[in-house]
């Protein structure tokens, strides 16, 4: 059974030439449907996160003026439309009903394909195509309900707001593999965690060309170990399928077939309730496989519409990135 909590975004927040453009949901909910789930697909309703939901990871200025703001770009990459600030905000409630159907569910895998994307978006900044940290309010939900959040971020892209936010909470465990360098220059290995939350944010930088028997070594290998130490009791994952070799904004060389292998390692956490965002991925073809692949794999289905990958560099940096991280606890 599939938990799909949208879409938001298939033709609002349009500003015409843009990477993150409509079309991307277009091949999102392709790849969905390349699932063929029938009756164990289940559509949640879709409600806008209010101001207070918001609030736990938005500074409400900052809040209060996105809701106000008018067309145009808020800096190169990240634009507003007139119809952005109600897409946004449905994105970001689109995750709190992927949390309720889950909980109703008594467990399950929730799918949230929505647009805006959401975690470059910071406590106070809208930046890197996002407005809303929509996995963050998500996870800030859960954390005010008892729970301990894991979130995984894939993104070849470095999730600087989900860290920012989470940067002092022993509640969440944030870790993230992402091609450096890149935008936005962040998620550096020393980087670990506010004096409160010590350890509890992991960075895994890898170098371009890095392939997927890399990264499925960070997941597994490397953070296993304190994922398992951690015990959430939910995960949840910023989904970007940027870091497939298809990608035309980065250098990573992942396949369909990866992401498939990243999302059966992720349900080997043990954690029974697992939500997925949407983030970033810009080749729609690309798109559309790893999205069917990862779906499938966190199902439990054997999905490979491409090959995993394997012999890319990657290995030393995360060898380095891990001894960096351990380092910076002493």
């Amino acid at each position: 059974m599939l938990i799909v909590a949208g879409p938001v975004g298939a033709s609002e927040h349009d500003p015409g030439r843009h990477p993150e453009h409509p079309g991307r949901l277009g091949a999102v909910m392709e790849g969905v449907d390349d699932l063929h789930l029938g009756t164990d697909l289940i559509s949640v309703e879709l409600k806008p996160a209010g101001m207070d939901q918001l609030a736990r990871v938005h500074d409400r200025d900052f809040l209060e003026l996105l809701a106000v703001q008018g067309p145009g770009h808020l800096d190169a990459d990240t634009y507003m439309t007139p119809d952005s600030w109600e897409t946004a905000r449905r994105a970001a409630g689109a995750g709190l009903g992927a949390i309720e159907e889950v909980r109703a569910s008594g467990g399950g895998v929730a799918f949230v394909p929505v647009r805006p994307p959401g975690h470059h978006a910071e406590s106070h900044r809208a930046m890197g195509f996002c407005l809303l940290n929509n996995a963050a309010v998500s996870a800030a939900e859960l954390v005010a309900e008892g729970e301990r959040v894991l979130i995984v971020d894939w993104d070849v892209h470095h999730g600087n707001g989900t860290q920012e936010i989470f940067w002092d909470d022993p509640d969440v465990l944030y870790l993230s593999v992402h091609q450096s360098p890149l935008y936005p220059g962040t998620g550096h290995p020393e980087e670990v965690g506010g004096p409160n939350a010590l350890g509890t944010t992991i960075n895994l930088p890898v170098p371009p060309g890095t392939t997927g028997d890399v990264v499925r070594r960070a997941l597994e290998e490397v953070a296993g170990p304190v994922i398992e130490r951690f015990a959430p009791t939910w995960v949840l994952v910023s989904a970007g399928f940027d870091a497939h070799r298809d990608d035309p904004l980065a250098n990573l060389e992942l396949s369909a077939g990866d992401f498939a292998d990243l999302a059966r390692t992720i349900r080997s956490y043990g954690s029974s309730n697992i939500v997925v965002f949407l983030e970033g991925g810009y080749n729609l073809p690309a798109l559309r496989a790893s999205v069917t692949a990862s779906l499938g794999a966190f199902l439990g289905a054997d999905v490979h519409p491409e090959s995993p990958t394997s012999g890319g560099p990657g290995n030393d940096a995360l060898d380095a990135s891990w001894h960096a991280y351990e380092g910076a606890l002493e």
